[in-house]
């Protein structure tokens, strides 16, 4: 019988053996996005390289080669690594809470994660401007309360930029590593503990290895969104901060230079694939590791 049903396997071309049936199911979705995504860039990179006398790379030499813009790109970048390690730090430990929680606790952490979700980005930025500003209610409390003996300036700061940025992408950061998580044995610490592990000991070689896979997910997803950020730098900053988007958006609008706009966007979508394809590198070694062990 086995070598029955070895014969048609076998009689099968290579390739239509290594393709799964279930992959054409992604086909209308591949469709889509080309149509609507993938179309779009390539027209927005066309854009960057084209010029009134032809073929021109002026706009990447604009780009790489002024000192402004470079400084452009180091402060998204910035602004990206400070807002993922701000959401790692506060998002880590939430993660363990709404993972272990049980019963009503952990319905209520679940609505804290999800409903800033459903809050658009301009309402959470202009809820923080309420919030900073000098008759805001924080400005408020502090001279109520004698900290402070007039309204200081918080509000077009950089500390109310990475305060509303790590407010914003919060969420990204949790709902992976949650993922990790919750498929953890608990026992795994207690079975350190009876070796004589310290709770340092425990964190740093049993639990934050097992969790690497859902921090290496919510720090690229963090990065990349950060990175490209426009909504909440523009209304917490200005233009006292300037990022890839602001001068892409700028580019586009209001000085109609798209060869600058398309430079600008190429590099920030560089940025994006090499955060996502390092991203999908340690992931497959730390599932290969994970596999040997």
């Amino acid at each position: 019988m086995s070598a029955t049903l070895a014969a048609p396997a076998a009689a099968l071309p290579p390739l239509r053996r290594r393709l799964d049936p279930m992959a054409l199911l992604a086909l209308p979705g591949v469709a889509f996005l080309s149509v609507v995504f993938l179309l779009p860039l390539l027209l927005l990179l066309w854009s960057s390289i084209r010029g009134e006398g032809g073929f021109t790379v002026n706009g990447y030499v604009r780009v790489l080669g002024d000192a402004y813009y470079i400084g452009v790109i180091g402060n998204s970048l910035q602004l990206g690594l400070i807002t993922t390690a701000g959401a790692f730090i506060l998002g880590y430990p939430a993660a363990f809470a709404l993972a272990r929680a049980r019963g009503y606790a952990q319905v209520v952490l679940f609505a804290l994660v999800f409903l800033p979700l459903t809050v658009s980005i301009i309402v959470k930025s202009f809820g923080w401007g309420i919030v900073l500003r000098r008759d805001g209610i924080l400005n408020w409390l502090m001279l109520n309360v004698g900290l402070i003996e007039r309204p200081v300036r918080m509000i077009f700061t950089e500390g109310a930029l990475y305060a509303g940025m790590i407010n914003v992408f919060l969420p990204f950061m949790v709902l992976p590593i949650y993922s990790v998580v919750r498929m953890i044995d608990p026992r795994y610490g207690d079975a350190a503990a009876t070796l004589g592990a310290s709770p340092w000991y425990r964190f740093t070689r049993v639990t934050l290895p097992l969790t690497l896979p859902g921090v290496v997910a919510g720090a690229s997803l963090v990065f990349s969104l950060a990175v490209a950020a426009y909504v909440t730098p523009s209304l917490l900053m200005g233009d006292r901060y300037m990022t890839m988007s602001m001068v892409m958006a700028k580019a586009f609008l209001n000085l109609r230079d798209w060869q600058l706009g398309g430079a600008m966007a190429a590099v920030l979508l560089a940025v994006a694939a090499m955060v996502v394809v390092g991203a999908s590198l340690m992931q497959r070694r730390l599932a290969r590791h994970g596999g040997a062990a």
